[in-house]
């Protein structure tokens, strides 16, 4: 993944105010007081293939939906968007809304978009912490009120927005019904297994996820550069202490697991 620099890289922090973010965040995002809606980690300058986010939520986001690689570029992008959401925390009812309820033609989508009835359609998938979700490319979806997650996505900032619950914002109606799948759900997802060890949660295309838990999961990791994302406990590098709030490029194997209860996200391009 890019051009190897240290063995641990940590990376810049980026917040991004949006309007259904979260106010004062806990001390180890930052304790930062306006509405914070994502963290971006990414190299400054010298943008990776893929990103890392952390995502807050105290309102529901937009209905949305990604384009593929070969649409994305043909409006000028680098790529088209495919994501993984991990979920860390989440209130009593969180809802992610993934897919649709039933298969629709494109005038009925838009139709859908325009009156407001595409929040009924989405399969709105109650979730808890550990719970994970790939989002392949033409998935309609929309992530509910109450809940943190880790996102590992593409690394382009391309979106369709195509219904804001009034919010005055633009939507993008015609690139949306270009590109969206209009059916169910067809990604994969899981939950966070449980016990020590190392753990492939989704392998496709543009990246593998894992979930290294407990310090001798370290040693199971392959070798090379990915993205590590603590989710719990504290790790040791030779960059300094790596802990949740925090997001790292390099080697997972030359880590130190400093707690027992240590939970890490390694992302990997192939």
């Amino acid at each position: 993944m890019g051009r190897a620099r240290v063995s641990i890289e940590i990376l810049p922090r980026h917040f991004v105010e949006k309007p259904w973010g979260q106010a004062s965040l806990p001390p180890h995002f930052g304790g930062r007081a306006e509405k914070v809606g994502e963290i971006w980690f990414d190299r400054q300058n010298d943008p990776l293939p893929l990103m890392c986010k952390w995502l807050f939520t105290t309102d529901k986001l937009s209905v949305q939906v990604h384009p593929d690689d070969s649409y994305a570029r043909a409006r000028g992008f680098r790529s088209g968007k495919e994501e993984c959401w991990f979920v860390t925390e989440a209130e009593e009812g969180a809802r992610l809304g993934i897919g649709l309820t039933e298969k629709l033609s494109a005038s009925q989508l838009r139709e859908a978009s325009l009156s407001g009835e595409i929040e009924q359609l989405l399969d709105w998938k109650p979730v808890k912490s550990g719970d994970w979700f790939y989002i392949p490319s033409g998935t309609v979806h929309a992530i509910g009120a109450g809940v943190q997650l880790v996102e590992i996505q593409q690394n382009v900032d391309v979106t369709y927005r195509l219904y804001d619950y009034g919010r005055p914002r633009e939507l993008h109606l015609d690139d949306g019904m270009a590109v969206s799948e209009r059916g169910p759900y067809r990604g994969a997802c899981g939950h966070a297994p449980a016990g020590d060890g190392l753990h492939l949660l989704t392998e496709g295309k543009y990246f593998r996820l894992e979930l290294a838990v407990g310090a001798l999961s370290l040693a199971q990791v392959a070798g090379g550069e990915s993205f590590l994302v603590p989710i719990s406990g504290r790790y040791g590098t030779p960059s300094g202490v790596l802990e949740p709030g925090m997001v790292a490029l390099g080697d997972a194997t030359s880590l130190k697991s400093q707690g027992e209860d240590s939970k890490l996200l390694v992302a990997s391009a192939p």
